[in-house]
């Protein structure tokens, strides 16, 4: 990238925020960057992000790296971007659970309790931005929060973007390495690099995340909690696992996808062990009420896709399908 290509690019307008959960002493961090000079706000053009099991909101969609984080690119490309952290997670309320040894208490913020805090945040962007519905997008587990949010009735969602989208599956999946479940994990972004890595052919591992990426990303990861109480490490509630052995690995899906009314699109990644194609394409087949769908699969790309090389492909995919009806004039009767 050129000075002349920063110079050309819109100024970026960014915030982060507290919001009120429903649960009285809880409270929601919401990052929020949109390009400078919009004072009119449409439900086609926000969006909302949800992040996955491990990793925050900042550490997945806000990493200020190559071309800018996915944020940046989002807002550039003329949406007002949003991304929640489920209280136990980045600069969300910290339970008091997570002030004591993770053994000492039981799974925090399973799915259920994360969708109830992605809809505070819908609900606070609607009531801010005075308007009726939204974008929405999930990665992973995050993607689970977001289709159990966007499969209930009336959901207030413009449509729904679902990256590596956690589903059911007959194997034993990584996240849950089996034992006894404490209320938190502690997790070291460098000893995740090899685990990250490993999908890819051995010879593709070399190049898979650009140089310089993984430093900024460890970097940005660790900030989101200075608390932990290991150095090297951020806390991760347990909530996500303990969903992947009542459900995912059980056959007892936490939401129906053919309740879903909006348009989707489906993220996959070619070397994603995590949400294997087998699972992404049942999750596809079973979208049977969105009125369209579209599933795209990244080539030399790992779950974490959004941080490797080829991430430009998924945000062309991911900023087209929400650009589509809304380029064509087909809100302008809205």
């Amino acid at each position: 990238m050129t000075s002349a290509d920063t110079l050309s690019m819109p100024r970026i307008i960014a915030r982060t925020l507290l919001i009120a959960s429903d649960t009285p002493g809880i409270q929601l961090q919401l990052l929020n960057k949109r390009p400078d000079g919009v004072s009119t706000f449409r439900s086609e053009r926000t969006l909302v992000m949800m992040h996955g099991a491990t990793f925050p909101s900042a550490s997945l969609f806000d990493v200020p790296v190559g071309e800018g984080s996915f944020m940046d690119v989002l807002a550039r490309a003329g949406y007002d971007v949003w991304a929640v952290d489920a209280r136990g997670y980045g600069g969300s309320t910290r339970l008091p659970e997570m002030e004591r040894p993770p053994e000492d208490g039981v799974p925090l913020t399973l799915a259920h309790t994360a969708v109830r805090d992605l809809a505070a945040a819908v609900d606070f962007i609607r009531s801010e931005r005075g308007i009726a519905r939204l974008g929405l997008l999930g990665m992973s587990w995050g993607a689970t929060v977001a289709g159990i949010l966007a499969s209930q009735p009336d959901a207030p969602v413009e449509k729904l973007v679902l990256v590596t989208p956690l589903w059911l599956s007959e194997k034993p999946l990584r996240i849950d390495a089996g034992g006894p479940l404490g209320a938190y994990r502690l997790v070291s972004p460098r000893a995740f690099e090899a685990a990250w890595k490993s999908p890819a052919p051995e010879e593709a591992r070399g190049t898979l995340i650009p140089e310089g990426w993984f430093e900024t990303w460890e970097k940005e990861t660790l900030a989101t909690d200075m608390g932990s109480p290991m150095p090297g490490t951020i806390r991760a509630p347990s909530g996500a696992v303990q969903d992947v052995r009542e459900h995912w690995t059980a056959g007892r899906p936490l939401y129906d996808p053919s309740d879903i009314g909006c348009p989707v699109l489906l993220v996959g990644a070619e070397w994603d062990i995590d949400v294997r194609f087998d699972m992404a394409h049942d999750l596809f087949g079973r979208l049977t009420k969105s009125p369209y769908k579209r599933f795209v699969e990244i080539g030399q790309a790992t779950h974490m896709v959004l941080m490797e090389k080829n991430r430009g492909q998924a945000f062309d995919a991911v900023i087209g399908f929400l650009n589509e009806g809304f380029m064509r004039g087909d809100y302008l009767a809205r």
